[in-house]
């Protein structure tokens, strides 16, 4: 009786171990990585930040890293594909929201790639979207240009209407100024920056003199020309501080290159989800620039807590 007893004990034992490893995630090897751009790696803002993100990976594994430009249809990005597969790629990033419906279609004919995009929606077992939460980096760029404008209208020149950082920058501005102004006006492309330095010209005549160009293919002219014009600007995705620290109060940045890692860093522990995932300034890949010295210090003081109290219960200023 006792044997069978302690057979029976061991029994349940081994098979509570079976469960414990089969729940455990399997570590994966990541040996080589590859990168689509809709356009170029060298635009400054979010295909250079892309680029470095896999450098990034390249330097923290050791890994193999393949980049194409320009890939910007269906087409392209299945030829593309097939491409990275022969070389034997672990993951695929597809550095834009576009990306995402494309992966949708070609993630179940290659199983052993893992795809990532970037604001779209994942709908297959091995493609994953992530998105950046930018309300709240827009809300603390309004604030800043708000409490720093001197003819009480500043501007937003944007690509379209849906970006949270829209809402976020005018709520930010209306909080820390009840009386400013905001111009707001749409490219209605990432890229087209004959179409922002037209529409900035509207933003200027309206007397603003803080303008927040929330698109990475036209913000670089668009700050220049601010500059040229003795106007000020909020960087956009990246620390724009380069282009002027005079004239850049601050960015709103966009740590793509750390989200990079973030993800590799899931992969090789058997721990990347699969669908949407979203980052915010408590994951540490959002956050504001340093200040120009142009704006005061007590504001700096002020806006600083208030980006740690949002970090530590998720609440902004206005609420």
């Amino acid at each position: 009786m006792f044997n069978k007893r302690l057979l029976a004990i061991l029994g349940i034992c081994f098979m509570m171990v079976l469960a414990g490893c089969s729940g455990k995630q399997e570590s994966k090897k990541l040996e080589k990585v590859g990168l689509l751009v809709p356009d170029t790696i060298n635009d400054q803002v979010w295909g250079t930040n892309g680029y470095k993100g896999m450098l990034k990976i390249q330097n923290a594994y050791g890994t193999d890293i393949f980049y194409k430009e320009n890939i910007n249809s269906q087409a392209l990005v299945e030829r593309a594909v097939e491409e990275f597969s022969h070389k034997g790629v672990d993951i695929v990033f597809g550095h834009g929201n576009e990306y995402a419906d494309y992966f949708n279609k070609l993630a179940p004919d290659y199983p052993d790639i893992h795809f990532v995009s970037f604001n779209g929606n994942a709908d297959e077992k091995n493609t994953t979207s992530l998105k950046f939460e930018a309300h709240a980096m827009g809300f603390f760029g309004g604030m800043t240009a708000a409490h720093y404008s001197k003819t009480g209208t500043i501007g937003i020149l944007a690509t379209h209407k849906w970006q949270p950082e829209v809402k976020g920058f005018v709520e930010g501005a209306k909080f820390e100024r009840n009386d400013i102004r905001v111009a707001t006006e749409y490219v209605e492309n990432w890229d087209d920056r004959e179409k922002a330095l037209q529409l900035l010209d509207k933003i200027i005549a309206e007397d603003a003199d803080v303008v927040y160009p929330a698109g990475d293919g036209y913000n670089v002219p668009v700050i220049d020309k601010l500059k040229a014009n003795g106007l000020h600007a909020i960087g956009y995705v990246s620390d724009q501080s380069d282009l002027g620290k005079d004239t850049v109060l601050t960015s709103t940045v966009q740590h793509v290159d750390q989200l990079y890692v973030l993800v590799a860093d899931q992969f090789v522990k058997g721990k990347l989800k699969s669908g949407n995932l979203h980052f915010d300034f408590a994951d540490g890949v959002i956050s504001l620039s340093p200040f120009s010295p142009e704006v005061d210090k007590v504001f700096q003081k002020k806006i600083n807590a208030d980006i740690n109290r949002y970090i530590k219960t998720g609440k902004l200023p206005n609420k």
